[in-house]
């Protein structure tokens, strides 16, 4: 019974992989074929990225309010801030682009200028009626001016909802329906209709529209998604085969290794729809990750081969020692890097569980194929011509390995001296680390429709929506003139609150009512008294159905209302605040026993969801350093071999963290990612070194010095070659339009960038400084990593 991983185990595998050859390059095109049959279960999602767990409260209090009032992200609006709309011919062309949006069936409903109805009270039925601004169309100067005075002068019930009166600014609503936001048919409606049909009328009256909605902002992110995957691969592919046919100055070797991670590309893109995930703005990630970290493993296969070909000119005996020398250590740095991204299955994010496990299956993926396909190739191509070795000879190589060694050698002290310094100022950085929750933050923001975003903001206060629902616990409690106020005591801080919107509810359509009631007189535009309600009420409940404009603001059984207000797009700290002060208002005003308040909405979500992401950083790197010191421990059987092997990885990522405090890089979603993706890339390196230091150790009689420079010499080409492919490599996602991926590429890259440098000076250092306590017989005896002798037999 062969022990797994061992000596033996390798021996086996090598034998299996060069007499097989044959059938396992048919098995993988057939693996391939059948899971690229998969790509067809493929689809982009659309649904907004939920972070937090189906269960976890604030989805539960989301999901209750959608039960009770519908979806409430279908509101799109486009607007125009230009006095030359206020003509007779533009303002006609504006209020028929409205209409024309009406009829499509994915439309529920349209309100613009034109639809807007006066409350008239109707004294000899003693009822309300709606009357509209605009009866039929515009037809003189006068009309404009006189529709102007009501709307930005008589009727405040309409103020900061489709116009602005300060700034003259119009928009029109248009509600979609809400059975289509979450499917195709919303990208279709936007792309197809929305957008050709907006940018005719700028052409024809040369008007600059600007549009927004969280339907409309989504579809346009999720585009931006689906352009950027195929950039990011051909970019990774790009940079990384340049860099690697730098290095190894062979086509074919590069040819090969691009087999070999196109395969994997394919492989990953087959398991997203094999388990039929939506491709996310995680998941979209993948595979350039996977070119990115595929490449590494062509070069250590490749090098092996190639240094092991020009020792001793065997070629089969070359490719068996690539697979048991290599296998080994490959297969743990791949186990440790899919590990990293594993940790992230662990929470209850649907969004990141998904990311793990595609990611971690896929790394493990494409280390198969790296060691199947690599040496099956080479056992079919002639023997390695001069010039595909040369590399192994360049001056400068030899001087990088030299200056390593010297420093290891002469500088030990000030290596662990520039260390510590980086350790206490990087955890000064840590301490100015801000934790940001924007929702627009991480899209592309030279982008037009960000630039709209901004304009709404600016002119409306906000597009995100904040819902406050009030259950008063009882039927037709909303009515009760009690209840209103303590609506409009908490809608007055609403509106002193500069990042939110004026809030709309059935508050303000009672005191239109009022109003109305007193023949439009702005100055009653307030809630009624006890005995004003009453006559008021009357009026309301003889009026026809058609004035029930309730519906949107209290449900069927009168028990809830909705206080529905926009929200700027703020960081997580405001946004507290904000809840905060609103929490504190609700406590005072509402007694608990007689009323449910729940804040909730599409921008609390979001930023509920980032702080639930930021605890679970703490728990998903936990995880990863501690799987990862389980591998040590199996590989090294050695307390102290794992600490030493834990501090050239953790003090990269103590000084990237650092970095993010002094540049001003927030936690956020995006860059949360960084600290687990890096620890398990980087902990390869370590591997490679301490592998290679093991076999030294062996063959050179324990001489610990012998070994850590024999381990240096060997395998700093390696990593060297590796860290740049991977520092480029993730420096691909900085080419992209959204601002977390450029930061997950930025500081992936910094940090592996630190890793190597770390692992190539302090790993050999503490080595040397600690070797009378790390490196015996007695901690190193049964081996997990052996080296093959010279006079094993070579496979015939």
């Amino acid at each position: 019974m062969l022990k797994l991983f061992t000596k033996d185990f390798w021996d086996v595998t090598a034998r299996l992989i060069l007499r097989n050859k044959i059938a396992i390059l048919v098995g993988i095109t057939i693996a391939t074929f059948l899971l690229a049959q998969k790509w067809e279960n493929m689809r982009f999602t659309y649904t907004e990225a939920n972070l937090l767990p189906d269960d976890h409260e604030v989805n539960i209090i989301y999901n209750d309010f959608l039960k009770t009032f519908g979806e409430e992200g279908n509101l799109i609006v486009f607007g125009v801030k230009d006095s030359t709309l206020f003509s007779v011919e533009n303002l006609n062309a504006w209020n028929k682009l409205s209409d024309d949006f009406k009829n499509n069936e994915a439309v529920e409903t349209v309100i613009s200028i034109k639809d807007l109805q006066k409350l008239i009270k109707d004294s000899d039925n003693q009822k309300f009626k709606l009357e509209p601004f605009i009866k039929d169309s515009i037809t003189s100067v006068a009309q404009i001016e006189m529709l102007q005075n009501e709307l930005f002068e008589k009727y405040p019930f309409y103020d900061n909802f489709l116009f602005n009166k300060e700034t003259k600014t119009i928009r029109t609503a248009i509600y979609l329906k809400k059975d289509i936001v979450n499917t195709s048919a919303r990208k279709d409606f936007v792309t197809n209709i929305l957008q050709p049909q907006i940018k005719s009328f700028e052409e024809a009256r040369n008007l600059d529209v600007r549009i927004s909605g969280m339907p409309y902002i989504r579809t346009l992110n999720s585009q931006n998604i689906v352009d950027e995957i195929g950039m990011f691969i051909i970019a990774a592919l790009l940079v990384t085969s340049v860099i690697f046919f730098f290095f190894f100055r062979s086509f074919r070797a590069t040819f090969i290794s691009l087999i070999v991670v196109c395969i994997g590309v394919m492989w990953t893109l087959g398991i997203i729809g094999l388990l039929n995930y939506e491709i996310t703005v995680l998941t979209a990630l993948i595979p350039p990750l996977i070119i990115v970290i595929g490449i590494p493993n062509c070069i250590f296969l490749i090098n092996k081969y190639q240094h092991e070909v020009k020792l001793h000119g065997n070629k089969v005996k070359s490719l068996q020692r690539v697979i048991t020398k290599i296998g080994n250590a490959t297969l743990m740095t791949n186990v440790t890097t899919a590990s990293g991204f594993a940790t992230f299955i662990l929470t209850e994010s649907k969004l990141l569980k998904e990311f793990g496990i595609v990611a971690s299956l896929s790394i493990l993926a494409i280390f198969i194929l790296c060691l199947l396909i690599i040496p099956i190739i080479y056992s079919f191509l002639p023997y390695p011509k001069d010039r595909h070795l040369e590399h192994l000879n360049k001056r400068w190589i030899g001087g990088f390995v030299n200056w390593m060694e010297s420093m290891v050698k002469q500088k030990r002290i000030a290596i662990y001296i520039v260390s510590v310094l980086l350790l206490v100022v990087s955890i000064i950085g840590i301490y100015q680390i801000k934790i940001s929750g924007s929702l627009i933050e991480d899209m592309p923001q030279d982008s037009e429709f960000v630039n709209d975003i901004r304009f709404f903001e600016e002119e409306f206060n906000g597009i995100m929506p904040l819902e406050i629902m009030v259950d008063t616990k009882r039927k037709k409690g909303v009515m009760k003139l009690s209840t209103l106020k303590r609506m409009d005591e908490l809608e007055d801080l609403i509106i002193e609150t500069p990042e939110l919107s004026k809030p709309v509810s059935v508050v303000g359509l009672v005191k239109y009512s009022k109003q109305a009631y007193y023949n439009g007189n702005t100055k009653f535009y307030q809630l009624p008294t006890s005995q004003e309600n009453s006559f008021i009420l009357s009026y309301a409940k003889n009026s026809s159905s058609n004035v029930d404009l309730l519906k949107n603001f209290v449900d069927s059984t009168g028990q809830y209302a909705r206080i529905t207000t926009l929200m700027k797009d703020i960081g997580t700290d405001k946004m507290e605040r904000i809840e905060e002060n609103l929490q504190t208002k609700i406590d005072k005003v509402f007694p608990k026993d007689r009323y449910n308040i729940t804040m909730t909405g599409k921008a609390l979500v979001f930023q509920k969801g980032t702080k639930y992401l930021v605890k679970n950083l703490v728990i998903s790197l936990s995880l990863a350093i501690f799987l990862i010191a389980l591998f040590m421990a199996y590989m090294f059987r050695s307390g102290r071999m794992i600490i030493i092997s834990l501090i050239p990885n953790l003090l990269p990522l103590l000084v990237t963290a650092g970095l993010m405090g002094y540049l001003g890089v927030p936690i956020k979603p995006s860059t949360i990612l960084v600290f687990s993706i890096a620890f398990g890339i980087s902990v390869d390196d370590t591997i490679h070194f301490l592998a290679k230091y093991r076999q030294e150790l062996q063959a050179n009689k324990w001489k610990i010095k012998v070994s850590v420079y024999g381990a240096l010499r060997e395998t700093g080409v390696s990593m060297f070659y590796t860290s740049i492919v991977l520092f480029f490599g993730f420096s691909v996602f900085t080419i992209s339009s959204f601002g977390g991926t450029v930061a997950l590429g930025a500081l992936v890259s910094a940090t592996l960038l630190f890793a190597m440098l770390s692992n190539l000076l302090l790993l050999p250092s503490l080595l040397l400084s600690l070797e009378r306590s790390i490196a015996n017989k007695q901690v190193l005896r049964e081996p997990t990593i052996n080296i093959i002798p010279e006079e094993d037999e070579t496979i015939d």
